[in-house]
């Protein structure tokens, strides 16, 4: 049995564990205190998509936390969504402003799906199954403790769990699920019931990391420390205020620079913003707090990423 259950649920290693009453005053103050967002931001047009990557890494980051990451002839699809709404409803709750950069019907074929917690922003269920009906061959999906069963339901019967430390091999990678400082649920009664957790895959490109969802905690340096340096790492930088409810559980863009030195990453990109309005702050500020932090840190704009839904860049 795993370190982190206590029997009934999974719990962080530094907290990160809100209750009822928190919930409840963020969801009210959520009626008045969000920023106005577009209600609809097109898309510039997308870079060519390629089948296979033989040298160096290329990721298309195609809309919030999903990326297309091609490397060392894979190709690895993070928390995959392309649905209209992030909720257990079709007709309620946050719905998208920008579409999927790249079309879900214009993929390549899809050898390692990475989906690193149950949340419905992250693990879609409408569009894994449309990946799967569309793939030749099952991709492996890999994700942490009690996901299995659900991800079954959707096509993948050969679906992976794992515990933070463990890992699984695929082809010329090492698919490794790390600690992140985060939660898990898809409704009341299910909360903390799966495990949330982040990825490292290692290549023959480098070593790449995907932080899915997750507050700062010293789980960073640590991972630096035993998997670094990285020649990729895709990391949060959206959905951060409040600070009181958020800070637990998404970094900001302060801390996702922070997150990059820690993991001594060569390159980083960002994820999780602009595209569904989950919290508090302007759609823009995530791009604006992040340029900031990386003058007060002295590193070149160039290091961390933020590109349009359906861009690409090679490292």
């Amino acid at each position: 049995m795993s370190a982190h259950y206590d029997g009934k649920r999974f719990y962080n290693t530094n907290g990160a564990d809100k209750g009822a009453g928190d919930i409840s005053k963020f969801l009210w103050q959520n009626l008045w205190n969000k920023e106005n967002w577009p209600k609809a931001i097109e898309n510039p047009p997308a870079d060519r998509i390629v089948e296979r990557v033989t040298e160096g890494i290329r990721a298309t980051y195609i809309n919030h936390a999903t990326v297309l990451v091609q490397v060392a002839g894979l190709n690895i699809l993070t928390d995959p969504v392309w649905s209209k709404r992030v909720s257990p409803v079709t007709f309620a709750g946050p719905k998208r402003v920008r579409d999927p950069g790249i079309p879900i019907e214009a993929l390549p074929e899809i050898d390692l799906i990475l989906v690193s917690h149950n949340h419905y922003d992250h693990l879609d269920t409408a569009s894994l199954k449309k990946l799967r009906q569309q793939q030749e061959k099952e991709p492996v999906i890999v994700s942490g403790l009690g996901n299995a069963k659900l991800l079954s339901k959707q096509g993948y019967e050969n679906a992976l769990e794992l515990d933070w430390g463990e890992h699984t091999q695929i082809g010329p990678a090492t698919v490794h699920f790390v600690e992140c400082q985060h939660r898990s649920g898809r409704g009341a009664f299910d909360q903390m019931k799966t495990l949330w957790g982040s990825f490292v895959v290692e290549t023959p490109e480098g070593a790449i990391y995907f932080a899915g969802d997750t507050g700062y905690s010293p789980h960073f340096k640590q991972q630096g420390e035993q998997y670094g340096p990285f020649a990729l790492s895709l990391l949060p930088i959206g959905a951060y205020e409040p600070r009181w409810f958020m800070k637990d559980i998404h970094l900001n863009p302060e801390e996702a620079v922070q997150a990059h030195l820690d993991l001594d990453s060569q390159q980083s990109l960002g994820i999780h913003f602009g595209v569904f309005q989950l919290t508090w702050e302007a759609i823009d500020s995530p791009i604006t707090d992040l340029e900031a932090a990386l003058d007060a840190q002295g590193l070149p704009r160039e290091t961390f990423w933020v590109l349009e839904p359906g861009a690409n860049r090679s490292q």
